[in-house]
């Protein structure tokens, strides 16, 4: 699997959150998350959550106030990605409880964290949410 990058974003179209696994520019970055944003909001909840947009193809699907965006290749398999965006809500919803905006804003740290344990250079390395969990439970023990 390649993805491309990973977005969280409010109802408001504010980026809390963003990672990416290619180089791009900051100007880059935000012309796209702004493009993506404006055009994953704009859908209706009953419009399919798949959008293609330039060479990416987003996934995208919002749980209560956040949207949570990924942009991958235009060959990737649509439903494992749905797949991985709820393994990731169900992840910080362990950690945190019912995870909310204001979680991932006051442990933006964490929540980078937790991706990283399930993301890298862009390939799904994890999605056992126990072993995604640990050695944040290992700093929290230690702080």
């Amino acid at each position: 699997m390649t993805i491309r990058f990973v977005l969280m974003v409010n109802k408001q179209g504010q980026t809390r959150l963003a990672q990416y696994y290619e180089y791009l520019t900051i100007d880059q970055r935000r012309a796209l998350e702004g493009e993506i944003v404006r055009k994953c909001l704009a859908r209706t909840h009953q419009q399919c959550s798949f959008v293609e947009h330039r060479n990416y193809k987003i996934v995208y699907r919002r749980y209560a106030s956040l949207f949570f965006l990924v942009g991958v290749d235009n060959d990737e398999n649509e439903l494992a990605i749905l797949e991985f965006i709820h393994l990731l809500v169900e992840t910080m919803d362990r950690h945190f409880g019912n995870v909310c905006e204001l979680d991932i804003m006051f442990h933006l740290e964490k929540a980078h964290f937790m991706l990283e344990e399930m993301v890298m250079n862009g390939c799904i390395i994890e999605t056992n949410k126990s072993n995604i969990l640990a050695p944040i439970q290992l700093m929290d023990k230690s702080s």
